[in-house]
This record gives structure tokens, sequence and C-alpha cells, in this order.
């Protein structure tokens, strides 16, 4: 009862954190989801990648440019999309979502000490001089997980659906639908970046080791695949899966360089006096 007494007390505490930051989040969510809608006006690190290796092709090969129509796809201005809603206070709730997400973001070095403080009773007192070090850690890592999916990842996602566009077939994004998707791979993401600084802490703790982890790569290999394999789409699949398994590796060499060192166990050497 009391271990539930204190889980309930600590629950208690991120819950209010989060409503205080999403109050603070909601002057700038419209904002966010103006960030969040950027892909669909086209101009992402993509389409310039894209441009520039075709401005390459008509340098070094103008007749290749001009048997594919590269001027052609230069020259042609981006298509504008835009978010559309179908049901009442539709926008309002997602304002909700976007502003709770970033409220969450916001307070995240609170919700990391009070998941410390729910297991540092049963830490040493040398383990819980980490609190600092783990909470700035933990925190840091899921904004760049965060971020790397927002920057890196999203926009190919949103490309590749869009490239299927043609004559007679239209994008039409349902703003429920393109923002809960969004929001969803974000804790994802954040949640996959978390898992070095996990295994940092239960590698000073002793429960996990470099010769643990290492010889699992193929079992890591199959969970990420299993994992990933919940997203319909095969594009969403292999951008999830890709780096879940590189945070895994990233978490062997964590293993290898923080973890505890074993000592060499002497007690039952004969001794030669004898």
């Amino acid at each position: 009862m009391e271990h539930l007494i204190e889980l309930r007390r600590r629950l208690l505490v991120i819950v209010i954190a989060v409503v205080i930051g999403m109050g603070v989040a909601w002057n700038f969510s419209a904002e966010l989801l103006r960030f969040i809608e950027k892909p669909l006006t086209g101009a992402t690190y993509l389409t310039e990648i894209k441009k520039d290796l075709y401005r390459k092709v008509k340098e070094l090969s103008p007749a290749t440019s001009t048997r594919y129509k590269l001027d052609q796809e230069l020259n042609t201005p981006q298509k504008p999309h835009s978010l559309n809603y179908s049901a009442p206070l539709e926008p309002f709730f997602i304002q909700c979502k976007i502003s709770m997400l970033a409220g969450f973001v916001l307070v995240l070095p609170v919700v990391f000490y009070q998941i410390w403080l729910f297991v540092a009773p049963g830490l040493t007192r040398q383990e819980r001089r980490f609190v600092l070090p783990f909470i700035t850690a933990a925190t840091v890592t899921f904004c760049l997980g965060a971020l790397f999916f927002l920057l890196i990842i999203w926009p190919v996602i949103i490309n590749f659906s869009l490239s299927y566009e043609a004559e007679g077939l239209q994008s039409w994004f349902n703003i429920s639908a393109y923002v809960n998707f969004c929001l969803r791979l974000i804790l994802l993401f954040g949640a996959i970046f978390e898992l070095p600084v996990v295994t940092l802490i239960l590698a000073r703790l002793g429960i996990v080791s470099y010769q643990f982890l290492a010889p699992k790569r193929k079992y890591a290999l199959l969970a990420s695949s299993i994992i990933a394999a919940f997203h319909a789409d095969l594009i969403t699949m292999f951008v999830i899966m890709i780096p879940l398994y590189l945070m895994y590796e990233i978490s062997i060499w964590v293993a290898l360089a923080f973890g505890r060192k074993r000592a060499v166990a002497v007690q039952d050497a004969p001794d030669p006096a004898v």
C-alpha cells in the first residue's frame, strides 16, 4: 500500500505539471500546428536536395535533363496543400492535443524527477547522486528524438504520401488523422531515444552489461521489426525500425563504456603459505 500511495502521489504531481505546461503551450499551439503542416507546403529539405540534384544533372548531362524533362520539374511550382476538418470543434480538440504534448515536453524535467523519486528508495546513496545527470540526459534525449522525427522523418513520410497524387487522385488530409499520426510518432521517437539512457542506468546498477546485450543483436532486430510492424505502411515501419535498432547498438556501447566493472574474484585462490 505504501508503494501504491507513493505512486499515486508522483502521478498526481506529474498530472498537475502537465496541466500547467499545457496552459503555457496553449499560447503557441497555432505556431506548432503550422510547423507540423510545413511538409504539406513542399518546402522541405527533400525538395531542396531534389532541385540541387536536377541542377547537377542538367550541368553534367544536358541530354539526360532534356530526355527526362528535369527542367519542367525544376520550374513546376509546389502545389500547396491544406488540412481539412469535418466535425464541429475538431480544430479545438486538436489544439488541446498539441498543447498537451507540448506541455508534457516543457515539464519533462519534472516528470523524470518524479520517476526518480519513486525509484530512489531502492538505490544506494552513491547511486542517488546520478539524479541530475539522469534528468538532464533523459530530457535531452527525448527532445532529440522528437526533433529528429519532425525535421528528418516527418517530411519523408509526407513527401512519400504526396508522391501518389496524379490526375484523378488528389490528397485530402483530415486534421485529426494527420495530427494524431504525427503526435503519436513524436512520442514514439522520444521514447526510442531514451533507450541508451535506460541502458546506462541499468548498466550502472549492474542489471545489464555489454556481455549480456551484445549477443542478442538478432533478437533486438526482430523486436524492432515487430514493434515497427504495428504501423500500417511500409515506409513508416522502416523509419521506426532503423532508429530503434540503432539505439540498441548505441546502448550496447553505452553499457560497455559506463557499465559497472566486475571485480576479479581472488578469495577462492589457494594460499601459497599453507
